[in-house]
């Protein structure tokens, strides 16, 4: 029992290896190594070789026929979306010519052979048979005829059947020259190898002019043989009267867009309409007179001539049993007998007499039966009788029932949606509803690698399954470690491969860590996870990525003491400075004396100072300076000891001005320093001079010695005698007398006219005291003459107002502002 069981899981392993063998030979793609790109890229190459030696290297038009060929090579790529299966390369295939999308040629068959039944199905139609239905691509729907069916199993370009397999050609071609017309046909044949896909454009050379004919041939390509010269086409537009002033262009010329008179087809009336539709018609009746003489044309707008009077010659009766032969005056009378014309109803016929006119409708009551066939009723002939009845049978799709009230029989296919899941699991079913299985989902979608340059398109529902493309393009992630760059290696899913360059970083020293990197080291976790008791057993160590810190470093490093007296190597770690315990003798800043510190570290203000020099760490010199003074300073340095000479004396000296107005502090070194310009420009308080000029204005200099200079710069007014004309003047020219200001005509005017208004106002006075002094004098002899018995009645004497009081206002009060404005 034990050699049987044996023997069994034998067999089954041998079968298992053997069926695998032969999943990876007949697999649409090659293992994913070095060797097999080599040799997909050869292929294509091989493929394309006759068509790029035509266009000089450039394989841009190839896109679309190298994407196919990818998928060709790519496993799983090739899936039949009607078995939702891959592609294998040793099965026989069909390709639409549509879509060029491949299927099982026993799954197409089988297609094809159901779409023709349900299309022709009895349900649907009453000729079976009688037709030739079309069947449709399950993904494109391109229309095949029945006797397209395909039969047997043949290459892309369709001249060999049953290819061999070939591992140096591509799945299902048969390695020859494709050889089918372009589309569309120009002539030329594809240059390509068999291959899968449509054709590239034509390749060819040809000489060809542009749409218009004017420029010169030119070579081009054949798929690109239809140019333009931009040039305005100037052909003769259907009209006759004008070019077509659209530039180059291809078919033919648009309809000419300008507008013009044109008569009407009876030549009456004339209206602006389109040259592109010169032919119209009026509304007018024509109304010429027909050859009888008795009647007018009743034709609308026509041209030829009008043609015989419609009612001449023999006419027959409205029954059409009689003919008559009469003028076309007189009307066709009713012959007397029977209509006999069948009606509408088509089995009864016209029991009046010949009439004019339409027959009535027919009222014979007969025994009619609906249309479903189950009832039957006696009604008017010319009525439909439909009875109530709803129809049970099932339609096509069945699943539901027609429905339809009083249905003959022939019922119409069910208008449902059939809204199931197709196979893909991500649409539902858009057809009507109908038996078996749905049709397969003819979305496909793109499956790509993680940097989505490499795509390969599956049919929908197939991306959960199938392994995503390998892609050849380097990783372009940025690295996770602190180098730059990361090494090469392919795209790729997941996280990228540790990195084994050089760490290479900076230590604190300043040296490069001279060990591989280390920040994403795998690091063991202990201590994270505490048992629970003996009983549970120990967990397998968690590991974590995390940085590593970089060793020290062991670079040996010479090092000198803090005074920079000895040299000791020391590790690179450990090296520091030390102290050797000496003075540490290096010069002080005042260059006098040296530094009695013990060996102590100094710091470096200037690197190209002296290496003895003392620095901010040595003491400091702390007395006073003895170096003499210079000529002519009374004061002492102030600075302690220090070297090279002493600073120039900085304190200040307390002095007046030239004015004597001012205290002027002045640095000692400047003043004693200077010579008599100088101590001039220094000793001012650069003020303006207080001192007055004979003229009276103060002086215009800045604080000066001396005297002040005469010339005065002021500018003062200059007025004339009447005191209207003013002039600014230097005071130093009025001063010598050179310049004067004269009254002029107008000022002479003026004065004239002022005294001629006070003697007129001094007349006036005059007068006035005269009648002042008159009524005095008449009011004293009144009173001499006695007083009136009624002494409450006194004498009221009216003085009249003479003119010049009375508008003496008016004539002032003008004289008066024009003496202001003039002032």
């Amino acid at each position: 029992s034990s050699q049987k069981k044996f023997d069994e899981i034998k067999k089954a392993n041998q079968a298992a290896a053997k069926k695998l063998v032969e999943d990876q030979f007949s697999s649409s793609s090659e293992d994913d190594d070095e060797d097999a790109e080599i040799k997909q890229g050869k292929i294509l190459a091989k493929t394309f070789t006759i068509y790029t030696s035509q266009t000089d290297g450039d394989a841009s038009e190839l896109e679309r026929t190298r994407q196919y060929m990818n998928e060709a090579f790519q496993s799983g790529a090739m899936t039949c979306l009607i078995c939702i299966a891959s592609v294998k390369r040793n099965q026989a295939v069909w390709s639409c010519c549509g879509c060029f999308c491949i299927f099982h040629l026993v799954c197409i068959q089988k297609w094809a052979k159901d779409s023709l039944f349900l299309v022709s199905s009895p349900l649907t139609d009453d000729d079976f048979g009688k037709k030739d239905y079309p069947w449709p691509c399950p993904k494109c729907r391109f229309e095949y005829k029945r006797s397209e069916t395909p039969s047997r199993y043949y290459c892309y370009c369709g001249k060999v059947e049953n290819p061999a397999l070939d591992p140096w050609l591509v799945p299902h071609s048969c390695g020859q020259i494709c050889e089918r017309e372009f589309k569309p046909s120009c002539g030329h044949k594809c240059l390509l190898l068999c291959h899968p896909g449509p054709c590239p454009p034509c390749p060819k050379m040809v000489t060809t002019t542009c749409h218009c004919k004017k420029a010169r041939p030119v070579p081009r390509r054949c798929s690109a043989k239809e140019w333009s010269c931009h040039l305005p086409c100037g052909r003769t537009l259907l009209c006759g009267q004008h070019a077509c002033e659209n530039s180059c262009h291809a078919g033919d010329c648009q309809p000419c867009p300008r507008v013009s008179k044109q008569r009407c087809i009876c030549g009456r009336q004339t209206a602006e309409r389109l040259c592109a539709s010169p032919q119209w018609q009026c509304d007018q009746v024509c109304g010429k007179p027909l050859p009888c003489g008795n009647h007018t044309c009743e034709q609308v707008c026509h041209a030829g001539p009008c043609g015989d009077c419609p009612r001449s010659g023999k006419r027959s009766c409205p029954c059409e049993k009689s003919k008559f032969t009469l003028p076309c005056t007189e009307d066709v009378p009713t012959c007397g007998d029977s209509c006999d014309k069948i009606l509408e109803c088509g089995i009864h016929k016209c029991s009046q007499r010949c009439h004019r006119g339409p027959c009535e409708i027919c009222r014979q009551e007969v025994e009619k039966q609906c249309r479903c066939g189950k009832h039957t009723k006696r009604m008017p002939c010319h009525k439909p009788y439909l009875c109530e009845t709803k129809c049970t049978r099932i339609r096509d799709c069945q699943k539901h029932q027609c429905r339809r009230k009083c249905c003959p029989g022939n019922c119409p296919p069910c208008d449902q949606v059939c809204g199931r899941t197709l196979g893909c699991r991500n649409h539902k079913c858009p057809s009507g509803c109908h038996r078996g299985s749905c049709n397969p989902c003819p979305e496909t979608v793109d499956v790509k690698c993680n940097c989505g340059k490499t795509v390969i398109k599956v049919p929908c529902g197939r991306e959960r399954t199938i392994k995503p493309p390998k892609c050849k393009q380097l990783c372009s992630r940025p690295p996770t470690c602190h180098h730059s760059t990361q090494e090469k290696h392919y795209c790729h899913f997941g996280r990228c491969p540790p990195c084994r360059q050089s760490c290479q970083k900076a230590l604190t020293c300043g040296h490069l860590c001279p060990v591989s990197c280390h920040d994403e080291a795998l690091v063991k976790q202990t201590g994270v996870h505490q048992s629970a008791g003996p009983w549970e057993q120990p967990s397998e160590p968690a590991f974590i990525r995390t940085a590593l810190p970089c060793p020290p470093c062991q670079v040996p490093i010479p090092v000198e003491c803090l005074g920079q007296h000895e040299v000791s190597p020391l590790p690179c770690h450990s090296a520091n400075p030390y102290s050797c315990k000496r003075f540490c003798g290096r010069l002080l800043d005042c260059q006098n004396h040296t530094c009695m510190k013990e060996c102590h570290h100094v710091t470096k203000l200037n690197d190209s100072a002296d290496g003895k020099k003392a620095g901010p760490e040595c003491s400091q010199c702390e007395e006073e300076c003895t170096k003499p003074r210079p000529s002519g300073c009374p004061h002492r340095c102030l600075l302690p000891c220090h070297p090279g000479d002493c600073p120039s004396c900085l304190q200040m000296l307390k002095i007046k001005c030239h004015c004597k107005l001012s205290i002027l502090y002045i640095e000692c070194l400047k003043l004693t320093c200077a010579d008599l310009a100088e101590k001039e420009l220094l000793t001012s308080c650069k003020n303006q001079c207080p001192k007055e000029l004979p003229c009276g204005h103060r002086c215009k200099e800045v604080c000066h010695s001396g005297s002040c200079p005469l010339n005065c710069s002021q500018k003062v007014k200059l007025r004339c005698l009447c005191k209207r004309l003013k002039k600014e003047i230097q005071c130093s020219k009025i001063q010598e007398g050179q310049v004067s200001l004269e009254c002029d005509a107008l000022c002479k005017e003026m004065k004239r006219k002022a005294s001629e208004i006070k003697e007129a106002e001094a007349k006036a006075a005059i007068e006035e005291e005269k009648r002042r002094q008159q009524a005095e004098l008449e009011a004293f002899e009144n009173r001499l003459k006695g007083r009136r018995k009624n002494k409450r009645r006194k004498d009221e004497v009216e003085v009249e107002q003479s003119s010049w009081q009375k508008y003496k206002n008016l004539i002032m009060l003008p004289v008066f502002g024009v003496a202001v404005v003039m002032v």
